[in-house]
C-alpha cells in the first residue's frame, strides 16, 4: 500500500475507506494534497477486487473544509489536476460507487467532494454550504452545477447565492443527504449502505450508474431509454448476467464473478 501524507487508505475486502487526513486545517485541501489522491483513484478504477469507496474526515470536526484559503492567499497554489478537487470532482468515468461519510464541516470544496460522491451519508452535526461568493470565489468544483440538478434551481440558488450553512437534517429534506445517523458513526452508516451494494452484481451496478449518469445527458427520455450504454452492454455479455437469474431460480445467493 502507498503510503500518503494527507490521506489514509484502508482496504477491507471489496470496500476501499479513504479518509482526507488534515485534520488540523478541518480537512482542507490543496495542490500537493489533490495529487495525492489522483492516482489513489485511479488504482481503485482498475483494481478488480475493489467494487465500492467510501471517502470520509478525519477526526470529528469536519469531513473537509474545502479549499485551503490560506495556502492560496499565500500564492502557494500549485498546478491543478485534471480529475478535480480530491481527484473526484472532475472524474466522470468512475462507474464503480462512491460513498461520502461525511463527519461534520462539508464546505465548499468539500461539500463539492461530497456532491461528486454517488451517495452522502450525513452524521447528525454534519453542516453544508458553498460560501465561496463570501470570500469572492465561485463554487466551480462541480457545486453550482451539481447541486441544482439534484435539489432544483430555487433550492440551490437559496444555498449558493447566500453561501448559508444547512444543517445535515434539512439536508436529507431537501434531497442531498440520504440518510442521517448519530454523531460519530458516518462511516458505519456508509459501511451499511456498502454492505447492501455488495450484495447486486458489480457490474449490474455499474452499469446502472453510467446509464443515470449518462442518460440524464440525453436530450429526451426516449433517447435516454433507447440508448444501450457501454457498462450496460458489457453487463449483457457477462457471466454475471446469467449468474443472477439462475441464482434466483435456484433459491440461493448468487455468486459475482465480476465478469
Amino acid at each position: 500500500m502507498t503510503d500518503y501524507k494527507y490521506l489514509t487508505v484502508r482496504d477491507e475486502g471489496r470496500i476501499r475507506i479513504v479518509t482526507i487526513n488534515r485534520p488540523e486545517v478541518m480537512n482542507a485541501l490543496h495542490s500537493e494534497a489533490h495529487h495525492e489522491f489522483e492516482p489513489m483513484w485511479d488504482e481503485f478504477a482498475a483494481r478488480d477486487d475493489l467494487w465500492v469507496a467510501i471517502i470520509t474526515g478525519a477526526g470529528d470536526r469536519a469531513f473537509s473544509a474545502g479549499n485551503d484559503l490560506k495556502v492560496q492567499a499565500a500564492g502557494k497554489r500549485g498546478p491543478a489536476v485534471k480529475s478535480g478537487f480530491a481527484g473526484l470532482t472532475n472524474r466522470y468515468d468512475l462507474n464503480k460507487p462512491v460513498i461520502a461519510a461525511v463527519n461534520g464541516v462539508a464546505m465548499g470544496g468539500g461539500f463539492e467532494i461530497a456532491l461528486a460522491c454517488d451517495i452522502i451519508i450525513a452524521s447528525e452535526n454534519a453542516v453544508f454550504a458553498l460560501p465561496e461568493p463570501r470570500v469572492g470565489l465561485i463554487a466551480g468544483a462541480g457545486g453550482v452545477h451539481r447541486l441544482p440538478r439534484m435539489i432544483g434551481q430555487k433550492q440551490a440558488l437559496g444555498m449558493i447565492l447566500t453561501g448559508r450553512r444547512v444543517p445535515a437534517a434539512e439536508g436529507k429534506e431537501l434531497g442531498f443527504v440520504n440518510e442521517v445517523v448519530p454523531k460519530g458513526q458516518a462511516v458505519e452508516g456508509a459501511m451499511r449502505w456498502a454492505a447492501m451494494i455488495l450484495e447486486c452484481s458489480p457490474m449490474g451496478v455499474r452499469a446502472s450508474k453510467q446509464a443515470v449518469y449518462q442518460g440524464m445527458m440525453e436530450p429526451t427520455l426516449e433517447q435516454a431509454i433507447r440508448k444501450v450504454y457501454p457498462a450496460q452492454q458489457a453487463n449483457m455479455e457477462s457471466q454475471d448476467y446469467i449468474e443472477g437469474p439462475k441464482a434466483f431460480a435456484e433459491k440461493r445467493k448468487p455468486e459475482w464473478q465480476n465478469k
